[in-house]
Order: structure tokens, then C-alpha cells, then sequence
């Protein structure tokens, strides 16, 4: 395990790839030349294993290695895109030339000399891997399956699988930046069916982040997460309806922010605020949720799965403050946005890969900790809904309507936790469904570490979390 530095970051490309810093200069002075604000060049070289099995046979097994540029040009609102496979001199240049046309404009800007941010590092890199790790992988994927078939005999189908990758990238533009970073990421999943008679039951857990598979053995276990697919399955076996209508609600620890993530983050954005189709549009210092509610977008947590020590502008990441005490103090902006905007970057350009242009995403977007006791937030419940974990939702920008299916959820009758229920959804509104937030309890929780978030067609690696949490009327959907 190494800690690189920034230098050592760079001199990949320059020497492993062949981009020399002149090359760089002639591809950004190429972009610029028919006109535009800005450009910037983004390379990339991803190592990736993926590893599954089913039924205790392994059933897919894969490396790849991609490597690329994307050139990008700005010219006002209109963006230039171009990116190619090939990195020699002649296809960069080329892919400038394609950038440039497509945004050409009346400014043009003279590229500005290099100099690379302080940026922090916050997760180790692991080296190249070899047939023994690929072998260490599958061990412990089996090693699931073991323990998840050992939970209960209604256990009946495990399916458990690896992926890692180790992303390389380079960030320079014309407005000086130049930047980069070596990025580990690896995740864990577990997914079992479990059968009692007629009855069938689905679970499901995983975990992983900026990592290095050590952590699979000295942190989260291959058995950890097995046992905790097969509970959930167990447990929706003898679970019963789930009641209809509107209630008290109270959201659990660690992956329930999610519902946050959808409902609220997505519309905190800044693209979706400048072009003003965000139901949060235009009400920066306005109250927004209830005074109890402080969400944040942290992508400065080590080892988080949504942490970066750079964006894909190269630009550093940060803690930024959304929401504070109820009130909006701010959208998460890239670049472009914030230049159109009048506001600052705030270290949120991401992108999926080389092929895709950059835009607004969140990294770790989470509640903060209020004062309340999460057994007194129960307590305070006569009759409602416990959420724990979720699995898929839905939600509307523009007007912030969400629907969002609970995979593990129990009643509260009379301040207790009770009879576990299936079949529940959440239905509401994000800005008016943290209005309703009336508790807030200091056991703050991120997720395990599997988010991935869509949006434009793109997927990017993300994390949730929030503490307990009590919402004082929502719409439950079931089926009794």
C-alpha cells in the first residue's frame, strides 16, 4: 500500500502515456482557437476487476484497462465536447479541433501557465493487481456464500460478487489548472433468496469505498455482509402488510439518507437552478426545512466512496453547507455553472468517464446530528412507521415529488418498534417533507458504502447518511 503524491500522479501520463505539458498547451491553445471562455483536457486510465458468482459457481469474471481524453470548450452556455482512445499527438489535436468547432464563439482566451492546487490524500492506493489478489478476491466472495447459506436453511439462492477499479486521472485547462489523482474504489455485494413453503423473500447488503480489499478482512467481512442479507430476507419471510396512509414516520440511521440524496440533493444543484427547473429555484437564504435540519455535501471524508481529493475539473473538493438550520445557503456548482451563476465552484464537477462532459453531482450529501435520543424519538411515536433501508425510488426536479420503496420497516405502536412490515412506501414532497422534521437524533450514520447516482445518463460512485430521524406526517403507500 503507497500514499502517492501529486508528482507522482502526473508523471503516469507524462511518462507511462507519453502526454508531455507542451502537448497539453498545443491541445488547449487547438480548442481555443475558433473562440470560447475556457477549456480543459481530461485524461483518464481505469484498471478494473469485476468478479461474480451464483450459486457457488463462479459465473463472470473480467479485467479491462480504458484510457482516454475528453476536451471540452466553453463558449457562454454552449459546450464543445470531443474525446478520443487514442493518445498520440495527431487524435488530440484532432479532438480539439472538433471541440473548438462545435463552441466557437466570439471570446477567445489565451491558455494561462500551469499550477497545480494543494489537494489532500484521502484514501490509499493499492498496486496493479496479480493472479494471487484475483485469487484472494473469489476467496472472498466464497466466503459469503459459505456464511449466507449457513444463516438459515430457508436460505435458498446466493448470489455474491467483486468489483474494484484504480482510476487514474489528469485535469489541465486553460485557466491554469492542472491536476490529478489516483482514485482506488471497491465494492462488496451480497444478494440471497430465501423460501418458506409458498413465501419468497428477497435480501440484499453490501459495502465497500476507497479501499483496498484489507478492509474486506479487518473491517466489513465477506461474512458480515452475507449474514446481514440473509436477516433481511429471513425477516421479510414472516413480515406483514404494510399499513396505508398518512402517519408519523421515522427514518433510521445510515442508508435511509438516500431519501435525502433524491429528494433534496439532486435539487440543490446548480444546473437545475440555473436553468431554474429545481424546485429549490431562487431561494438561497429562505427558509426551506425545519430549523432542526442541517444537510451537508462532504467530499473530503477519507475513504468515503464518494470522496475525491479532486473533482473532474480538478478543482478541490470540500465541505459545503446546503442547508443550515433550515435555511438554503447554497447550490454545488461546477465551473460552468458557476461562472453563469456568479457563484464559486464548490468542487462539484463530476463526470462518469473521459467519454462524458461534467456537470453538478453531489460526493457525501448527509443530515448532521441533532440532540434528541433515537430511542426517545420512538418513544414519542403512538402509531407509525419505522424505515431502516430502502431499495429503489423515484423523484420529480421540478417539483421535488418522491416515492420511495422501504426494504426493511416495522410498525411503532405505542413508542415501541414492533411486527416487521413489507410492501411500505414513502410518498411526498422533498422541501415540504422537511418541514414535517421534528426530531433529529445524534446517532449519525453513513451508508455501508454502495451508492452509485444517475443522472443525464451518467453514474458516479456516491455516499448518504443521516441520524435517526422523525418526520411528524407522511404518506405511507401498502397494502393493508
Amino acid at each position: 500500500m503507497t500514499i502517492p503524491t501529486a508528482a507522482d500522479h502526473k508523471r503516469y501520463f507524462i511518462d507511462t502515456l507519453g502526454v508531455s505539458e507542451r502537448l497539453m498547451e498545443r491541445c488547449l491553445g487547438e480548442a481555443l482557437s475558433a473562440g470560447g471562455d475556457y477549456a480543459d483536457l481530461y485524461f483518464e486510465s481505469v484498471t478494473s476487476t469485476s468478479i461474480g458468482v451464483d450459486e457457488s459457481l463462479v459465473k463472470s469474471a473480467s479485467q479491462g484497462i480504458s484510457v482516454g481524453c475528453g476536451i471540452r470548450v466553453l463558449s457562454g452556455e454552449r459546450t464543445g465536447f470531443a474525446y478520443t482512445d487514442d493518445l498520440s499527438p495527431e487524435r488530440l489535436l484532432r479532438a480539439a479541433r472538433t471541440a473548438a468547432l462545435i463552441a466557437s464563439g466570439p471570446a477567445k482566451q489565451q491558455v494561462q501557465g500551469f499550477t497545480s492546487p494543494t489537494t489532500p490524500e484521502l484514501y490509499p492506493v493499492a498496486g496493479a493487481s496479480t493472479d494471487a489478489e484475483i485469487a484472494g478476491k473469489l476467496e472472498l466472495i466464497l466466503r459469503a456464500d459459505r456464511a449466507a447459506r449457513a444463516y438459515d436453511s430457508r436460505i435458498t439462492q446466493v448470489r455474491a460478487g467483486y468489483n474494484d477499479e484504480l482510476r487514474r486521472i489528469l485535469v489541465a485547462a486553460s485557466d491554469g489548472t492542472f491536476a490529478s489523482d489516483t482514485q482506488p474504489l471497491a465494492r462488496f455485494n451480497v444478494f440471497v433468496i430465501a423460501k418458506d413453503g409458498t413465501n419468497t423473500a428477497r435480501g440484499s447488503s453490501g459495502g465497500g469505498g476507497r479501499i483496498t480489499i484489507e478492509y474486506f478482512e479487518t473491517v466489513k467481512t465477506p461474512e458480515h455482509f452475507a449474514r446481514e442479507a440473509a436477516r433481511t430476507a429471513i425477516l421479510q419471510l414472516g413480515a406483514i402488510a404494510a399499513p396505508a396512509g398518512e402517519m408519523p414516520v421515522v427514518l433510521g440511521p445510515g442508508w435511509p439518507g438516500v431519501l435525502l440524496h433524491e429528494a433534496v440533493g439532486h435539487g440543490l444543484e446548480a444546473d437545475f437552478n440555473r436553468k431554474k427547473t429545481s424546485a429549490f429555484a431562487g431561494l438561497i437564504g429562505q427558509q426551506v426545512a425545519s430549523s432542526k435540519v442541517t444537510v451537508v455535501d462532504n467530499g473530503i471524508i477519507p475513504n468515503r466512496r464518494g470522496s475525491l481529493n479532486v473533482d473532474d475539473e480538478g478543482t478541490p473538493t470540500r465541505e459545503n453547507v446546503l442547508i443550515e438550520n433550515g435555511i438554503l445557503r447554497g447550490y454545488l456548482s461546477d465551473k460552468l455553472s458557476a461562472r453563469l451563476m456568479g457563484i464559486p465552484s464548490t468542487g462539484s464537477g463530476r463526470r462518469e468517464s473521459y467519454q462524458h462532459i461534467t456537470m453538478p453531482r453531489m460526493t457525501n450529501t448527509y443530515m448532521l446530528n441533532g440532540e434528541d435520543m433515537p430511542e426517545d424519538i420512538i418513544k414519542s411515536v403512538k402509531r407509525g412507521l419505522y424505515a431502516v433501508n430502502f431499495g429503489g425510488g423515484q423523484v420529480d426536479i421540478t417539483n421535488g415529488k418522491f416515492v420511495f420503496s422501504a426494504s426493511e420497516a416495522y410498525l411503532i405502536e405505542d413508542g415501541k418498534v414492533t411486527a416487521p412490515v413489507k410492501g411500505a412506501t414513502l410518498i411526498g414532497n422533498g422541501p415540504e417533507a422537511l418541514k414535517y422534521v421534528s426530531m433529529v437524533g445524534n446517532d449519525l450514520a453513513l451508508d455501508e458504502g454502495i451508492g452509485t447516482c444517475g443522472k443525464s445518463g451518467q453514474s458516479v460512485p456516491v455516499g448518504v447518511g443521516m441520524p435517526t430521524v422523525k418526520l411528524d406526517k407522511m404518506t405511507v403507500g401498502g397494502t393493508n
